[in-house]
C-alpha cells in the first residue's frame, strides 16, 4: 500500500529525529524557555529577515489559528475567510468557539480577492444595523490554499493594501508553506513576512512529528501572547522538544529541502495521471494534486493506494486528492501511475 491521505501521516524526518534523539537524555528549562528554543526563534527570525519580529511555537494548525485569531480580535469581532478556508470547513468550530465568527467570502480557487474584502467592509461600514452585526476585524488566507493554489505577489499586495486601508490585521496560515514557497518562485520565505501581519510556518505536514512557529514583525499585536497561549491550553511544558525540531529544520536548509522534494514528487503523480488522460479538478502547482476519476477507477486504486475523495461521492465520476511529501519516493509514484 502506498499513502497519499495526507502530509502527516509518517513521522519526522530523519534529521529532526536524530536531533530529538540526541537531545533526548539533557535536562531543560520547561515552556519554551530553553537554548533550544531560542535558537530557534533566532534561525527563524534571521531566515525571515525580521530580527525585531517575534516567534512563538505552539503544537498544532487548529490550535495555532485558534489562538492567533482571539488575539488580534477583540472579543465580539469576525475573521474574513473563504469559504473554502481551513477555518471555516475543516476545524470543527474553532474558532467560533472563542467567540469569533468566521465571515465566508466568494472563493476564487481557494483565493480571496482584495475587492471582496473591500466591498464586504464597505457593506458593513454603510449599513445602519451594523451595530447588530458582527464586525469584520481581519483577513486570514492560506499559502497554499486548500486547493493547493497560490497566491501571486500582486494578490497579496493588494490584500494587504486593503487592510492597511482600514486598519485590520492579514494572518497567512503557513501549516504547508514549505510546498508553497518551493512550487513558486516569484515568492520566498522574507516576502511571506514582509506581506503579511502574523503568519505560521508550518512544521507538522512539512517534516517535524508536530509543531507551528507563528511569526510576527509586528509584536505589539501579539500583547501578553505568552499568557493566552497558555489560557487556551495550548503551552507545552516539554517546550524544548518544538524548539529542537525547528532549529533542524531551519539550520542547514532542511525546512527547503523538504519542500522541493515533496514538490518534485508531486509534478512527477501530476505528469504521470495527465499522460494517462485524466483530468485535473483544479490546478494544482503544489504537493496536493485533485483529479476527477470515475468511482470504479477510485475503488481498484483503493486496493493498493491510500488517498481522499474530495467531497462526497458522486454518481459516475468523484473528485479525489493526492498528497505528497518529505517520505513520497519515486516508487510510490511509479506504484500509483502503474494501478491506473
Amino acid at each position: 500500500m502506498v499513502y497519499f491521505d495526507s502530509d502527516y501521516m509518517v513521522g519526522a524526518h530523519p534529521e529532526v529525529m536524530h536531533r530529538l534523539v540526541e537531545t533526548n537524555g539533557l535536562h531543560t528549562v520547561g515552556y519554551g524557555c530553553d537554548e533550544f528554543t531560542a535558537k530557534a526563534r533566532e534561525l527563524i527570525l534571521q531566515a525571515c529577515g525580521i530580527p525585531a519580529g517575534e516567534v512563538y511555537l505552539l503544537e498544532g494548525g487548529t490550535q495555532t489559528n485558534a489562538v492567533v485569531i482571539d488575539r488580534l480580535l477583540d472579543h465580539n469581532d469576525g475573521v474574513m475567510a473563504t469559504e473554502t478556508a481551513h477555518i471555516n470547513v475543516h476545524e470543527s468550530g474553532a474558532i467560533e468557539a472563542n467567540g469569533h465568527k468566521v465571515l465566508a467570502l466568494p472563493e476564487h480557487e481557494g483565493k480571496l480577492r482584495a475587492d471582496d474584502i473591500r466591498a464586504y467592509i464597505r457593506d458593513y461600514n454603510d449599513d445602519d444595523t451594523r451595530l447588530h452585526k458582527v464586525r469584520p476585524g481581519m483577513v486570514y488566507i492560506s499559502y497554499p490554499t486548500e486547493l493547493g493554489t497560490l497566491y501571486t505577489r500582486r494578490e497579496l499586495e493588494a490584500i494587504k493594501e486593503v487592510c492597511g486601508e482600514y486598519g485590520i490585521p492579514l494572518y497567512i496560515d503557513g501549516a504547508r508553506l514549505a510546498y508553497g514557497l518551493a512550487a513558486n518562485g516569484e515568492l520566498t520565505l522574507r516576502d511571506i513576512a514582509s506581506l503579511c501581519d502574523v503568519f505560521y510556518i508550518g512544521g507538522t505536514k512539512c517534516g517535524a512529528l508536530f509543531g507551528e512557529a507563528v511569526v510576527t514583525r509586528r509584536p505589539e499585536l501579539l500583547p501578553r501572547f505568552f499568557s493566552l497561549i497558555k489560557l487556551h491550553g495550548a503551552l507545552l511544558a516539554k517546550g524544548r522538544l518544538l524548539g529542537v525540531q525547528f532549529c533542524a529544520l531551519f539550520a542547514d536548509g532542511l525546512y527547503e529541502r523538504i519542500g522541493k522534494h515533496a514538490i518534485a514528487m508531486a509534478i512527477k503523480l501530476k505528469s504521470g495521471f495527465i499522460a494517462k488522460g485524466y483530468r485535473p479538478f483544479i490546478d494544482s502547482p503544489t504537493n496536493q494534486q485533485f483529479f476527477i476519476l470515475p468511482n470504479e477507477k477510485i475503488d481498484s486504486l483503493k486496493e493498493v493506494a491510500s488517498f481522499e475523495l474530495w467531497g462526497p461521492r458522486c454518481e459516475k465520476e468523484t473528485p479525489v486528492r493526492f498528497v505528497t511529501d518529505w517520505a513520497t519516493t519515486e516508487e510510490d509514484i511509479a506504484t500509483l501511475l502503474s494501478s491506473l
